[in-house]
């Protein structure tokens, strides 16, 4: 991600979207998939990879976290999707190989030999989801410094699509590359010519975020987008590794960038919203900066209200607390905050809309006290009286669901389990719809 401080140090595949040099690590064989998406239309179907999945909507395109599946000792993304109800991942990271015009796996592996990724592929359509792919990151040589031309850059990325039978593909738009006028003008290009030429394709633009949205490359790249005539599914920023203190100023980064997305596109409010979308990093980022799950939680909050296109994070693989001491300082396979696994990946399923999968409480909820004056479905004593049923700690709602607490009547705007009903806060998962 481009940071405002310098990058740092590493010995070894530690941390973020880096970041090329973490992909280049091993082999990276990891999943490129087809994401089954809008309305099952799309590029060529996957021959290398069986059966495309069918059927996942673009809220899943949207809420995908990263994931290095041969790479920062790789979690199982079954065990995940059984584990969240996570149906999509965000695979990482596609490069030039060497110095030349061909799509490879960390710049390594190249596209055309590839076999390893076809098996993890099968595994996640298999349990009826799908996979995408990112192309960039942080470091490293991208399609777009060598290919010369954006039609070239389009036909690399193109035999990743074809290959996948993807559905999705992800524009992950870092240092160097992004210093680097002529090659966001091929990657730019390249994401207009594959829109166009694959019906249906999700494409996202992803870049770094800073506290007044994005930086002047970031605004350059949005410029170049429309002198091309070019629109994504989204744009989202990267606020993290910039001096961001938790969720709020995440959130504040967030407005600025709608307002720059208003700025150069002339869009309303409303509109910039739904083309922008965010990627976070849990837990520890590169610069010390801490964000843990009520972060998530807020600028989850944040992003539902205001229809933000997407929500994800990096990554998947740093998705579980350290062994030994709770923070040992940057990984690239742990957060290094206190958590139980796949934590920040069930608030990529509450965006999707999804019902993740729950285990009963080991404890039956308390009984709410009842008796005079104690409205019908409400848990107090409040006047009133509520015909939704009663708000319960153990039940799981999704949006739309109704219930009454405290004699009012609430809807849940998203997924939702034990949040208490609350008129109170602006970004909060349930709409009070006043008293019963």
């Amino acid at each position: 991600m481009h940071r405002v401080l310098p990058p740092q140090p590493r010995t070894a595949p530690t941390t973020r979207r880096s970041r090329a040099a973490l992909a280049v690590a091993g082999v990276l064989g990891l999943v490129a998939g087809g994401f089954a998406a809008l309305a099952g239309t799309g590029p060529a179907s996957a021959s290398t990879t069986g059966t495309t999945a069918a059927g996942l909507g673009s809220n899943w395109y949207a809420s995908a976290p990263y994931l290095m599946p041969e790479d920062n000792s790789p979690p199982d993304a079954a065990a995940v999707m059984d584990a969240t109800g996570q149906k999509a991942f965000q695979l990482a990271f596609v490069l030039a190989q060497g110095n030349s015009c061909s799509p490879a796996w960390g710049g390594t592996s190249s596209i055309d030999s590839d076999t390893a990724m076809p098996a993890v592929i099968q595994t996640v359509r298999g349990k009826g989801g799908d996979v995408s792919v990112s192309v960039g990151g942080y470091g490293g040589t991208k399609l777009g410094q060598v290919c010369g031309t954006p039609e070239a850059t389009a036909a690399g990325y193109q035999q990743v699509i074809t290959k996948y039978g993807l559905k999705a593909i992800d524009f992950d738009l870092e240092e160097p590359e992004y210093e680097n006028t002529a090659a966001i003008h091929n990657e730019i290009g390249a994401a207009r010519i594959l829109q166009q030429n694959n019906p249906g394709l999700y494409v996202s633009i992803t870049t770094a975020g800073t506290n007044a949205g994005t930086g002047w490359f970031g605004t350059q790249m949005l410029n170049e987008a429309k002198s091309q005539g070019f629109t994504p599914n989204n744009y989202s920023i990267m606020p993290f590794d910039g001096g961001f203190n938790g969720a709020a100023a995440q959130t504040d980064a967030l407005v600025k960038f709608n307002q720059i997305l208003q700025t150069t596109f002339g869009w309303s409010e409303a509109t910039a919203y739904a083309h922008e979308g965010v990627s976070m990093m849990n837990g520890r980022t590169d610069a010390a900066e801490y964000f843990r799950q009520a972060d998530f939680q807020s600028v989850l909050d944040f992003a539902t209200a205001h229809g933000l296109a997407r929500y994800t994070f990096w990554s998947v693989n740093r998705d579980r607390q350290c062994t030994g001491p709770v923070d040992p300082g940057l990984s690239g396979s742990c957060s290094s905050v206190a958590q139980s696994d796949w934590d920040f990946t069930k608030y990529t399923v509450k965006f999707a809309g999804a019902t993740p999968p729950t285990t009963p409480p080991t404890t039956p909820p308390t009984t709410p006290p009842t008796g005079p004056g104690t409205p019908t479905g409400s848990p107090t004593g409040n006047p009133g009286t509520c015909t939704a049923p009663a708000w319960s700690a153990s039940t799981t709602y999704t949006a739309g669901a109704k219930v009454s607490y405290n004699g009012h009547a609430y809807h849940a705007k998203w997924w939702t389990l034990n949040e208490v009903p609350s008129a109170s806060g602006q970004w909060g998962v349930w709409g009070d719809d006043g008293p019963c």
